[in-house]
């Protein structure tokens, strides 16, 4: 197959992973959010966001709102919006460190470890099938695709810095 060819065959498929990775993360998230639902009655409020914000903090906890902000990716301002209505809701707690009183720092309240684990269970039920996947190949055929993937993500940062320069 002449390089050219190749390179449209390459790039067909990853739009079509994408597409199939988008509907699956949609039914995922549906599924996360049904079975929080399920286990935990009367909550009709929680949004994805919610949980992964309730994710980092049972993952790094104590954390303040500027750590979190950059470790889920989000502004501090939406950060600040989703643990008000976590703390209100009674998934977070607010807490000071003995040596910092000036910096608030959140924990996880019971009901929050709870979901955090509900969580974490779906994530590494995810995991395996994906490792179970991947162990088809070979160390140099996972190696290209490390290659391919590394590179991939160098690309896609280097066009989000581009559009955020043309802004």
């Amino acid at each position: 197959m002449e390089k050219a060819t190749s390179v449209q065959h390459v790039y067909d498929l990853l739009i079509k992973m994408n597409h199939q990775l988008e509907q699956h993360q949609q039914r995922e998230s549906m599924t996360i959010l049904e079975e929080i639902h399920e286990h935990f009655d009367g909550i009709a409020s929680l949004n994805l966001t919610d949980v992964h914000v309730i994710d980092c903090i049972g993952r790094h906890e104590p954390i303040n709102v500027t750590t979190l902000a950059d470790r889920i990716e989000l502004s501090k301002g939406t950060v600040s919006k989703v643990s008000t209505k976590l703390l209100k809701e009674g998934w977070i707690r607010r807490t000071q460190l003995n040596d910092n009183k000036k910096e608030i720092y959140f924990r996880l309240t019971p009901s929050g470890k709870r979901l955090f684990l509900m969580h974490e269970r779906l994530h590494v039920k995810a995991q395996h099938q994906l490792f179970q996947f991947l162990n088809r190949y070979s160390s140099e055929e996972l190696n290209v695709l490390k290659r391919l993937l590394s590179d991939g993500v160098d690309l896609l940062e280097a066009m989000e810095w581009q559009d955020k320069s043309l802004d």
